[in-house]
């Protein structure tokens, strides 16, 4: 990956169908996300999609699924071939995988095969969608091999877009994504960077206070229009956040030109941009070792 040829990195930028037209969620939860988020370009893109699409943008894209099979019943896209399609897009894309917590012992065998064996430099998890508390003792040999591992975990916070407008947001239950209950995670695995996703509404003070107080837990940008910010992530950012920030749009749910035209608009410092859309991206990830 030329790092000098790239004007951004999106850290959080989902697969949405892989190679035989299988969904990563299922068609109800599909349509009312994408009507929430009022959704424009292609709703299921395929990795060769985010490939072609980000190396025409002359950006990066960390690109990763949500193995959420327990707690849905739908069978999740293979992290394992999303990691082989990137091999093949690694002028672009970032693969990270996603393991079931639920699954015990055999999701942390999956974690460890997936980075030794398939180059994945990263995890995503959402607690509501998957249905487990982060802070739950039963996930912590998890959280230790992953620390072991030396790769982030990304963890989607705050609001969902996921089941919103349906009776009972379908059984998605909004406190488990509450980044407090992350705040365990990171200080008992001091060696894990733990990555809050989104605007962590209602709860951004929590996960400011919290990327202030611990060295290894940072926040990224995605998944809301920069011009909905809070004030008060918008003054973190710019301030004494501005290495702890990351940009990332939550494609294809936004598109990274309308997070990139907004976020020109929210009058931040021109030192602390270039951090924020890239430099920051490329200390979490490890791309300058």
């Amino acid at each position: 990956m030329d790092l000098d040829a790239l004007s951004a990195i999106d850290m959080h930028v989902h697969v949405e169908q892989d190679g035989h037209g299988h969904l990563s969620l299922d068609q109800e939860l599909m349509d009312a996300s994408a009507a929430y988020f009022r959704a424009t370009d292609n709703r299921t893109p395929t990795v060769a999609d985010l490939a072609e699409r980000y190396r025409a943008a002359g950006m990066a894209a960390v690109v990763f699924t949500v193995d959420a099979g327990t707690a849905t019943g739908h069978r999740p896209l293979s992290s394992e071939d999303i990691a082989a399609e990137c091999a093949e897009h690694a002028d672009v894309l970032v693969p990270f995988g996603s393991v079931d917590p639920h699954r015990g012992s055999a999701a942390v065998e999956q974690a460890r095969r997936l980075v030794k064996e398939y180059g994945v430099r990263g995890f995503k998890f959402h607690p509501s969608l998957q249905d487990f508390a982060p802070d739950d003792r039963a996930f912590a040999p998890l959280w230790s091999a992953l620390e072991e591992l030396g790769v982030p975990a990304l963890f989607h916070t705050g609001q969902n877009g996921i089941g919103a407008g349906l009776p009972g947001g379908r059984g998605l239950k909004l406190r488990l994504s509450n980044p407090i209950l992350l705040d365990d995670v990171a200080a008992d695995h001091p060696g894990l960077t733990v990555i809050l996703a989104h605007p962590s509404v209602p709860w951004q003070a929590e996960a400011i206070s919290m990327a202030t107080h611990k060295a290894n837990v940072y926040i990224d940008l995605s998944g809301w229009a920069p011009k909905y910010f809070p004030p008060e992530l918008v003054r973190a950012a710019g301030g004494q956040l501005r290495h702890k920030v990351l940009f990332g749009s939550d494609y294809p749910l936004i598109t990274p030109e309308r997070w990139m035209s907004d976020f020109a608009e929210l009058g931040l410092k021109e030192e602390v941009l270039p951090g924020i859309v890239k430099g920051n991206a490329v200390r979490v990830l490890g791309l300058d070792r």
